[in-house]
């Protein structure tokens, strides 16, 4: 799990947000609004709207984001998570212990750890 969080607003524009996450060299932002989780916009995202609109670049994060993502907690496990994520169809996964956001585990962080034993 990565405890540094990469955050961006939801009137962040999707090139803010790709800035930033290329800036940090990850593959998604979380969308925080204050301490509260509103979404989550991957690079996947990205894609997504600038594939949508030739304009996309200058749209807030809100309009392409998943809102609302599905998280784990510390305790959930490594299994767990990797099946949420696998259910899912994603790659990152917001982890939240006491209703804030601590981390963002990565589908790349849980298999380097399961190999590892």
């Amino acid at each position: 799990m990565s405890a540094a969080l990469v955050t961006v607003g939801p009137d962040t524009t999707v090139a803010e947000a790709a800035t930033v996450m290329g800036t940090h060299h990850v593959g998604s932002a979380l969308v925080m609004q204050g301490d509260a989780l509103r979404g989550i916009f991957t690079e996947r995202d990205v894609m997504r709207a600038v594939g949508s609109d030739f304009d996309a670049a200058h749209h807030p994060v809100r309009e392409f984001m998943t809102p609302d993502p599905a998280t784990a907690e510390p305790s959930s496990g490594l299994r767990a998570a990797l099946d949420t994520m696998l259910e899912g169809g994603f790659r990152h996964l917001p982890v939240v212990y006491g209703g804030r956001v601590v981390g963002v585990v990565s589908m790349r962080d849980l298999t380097a750890s399961m190999e590892r034993g």
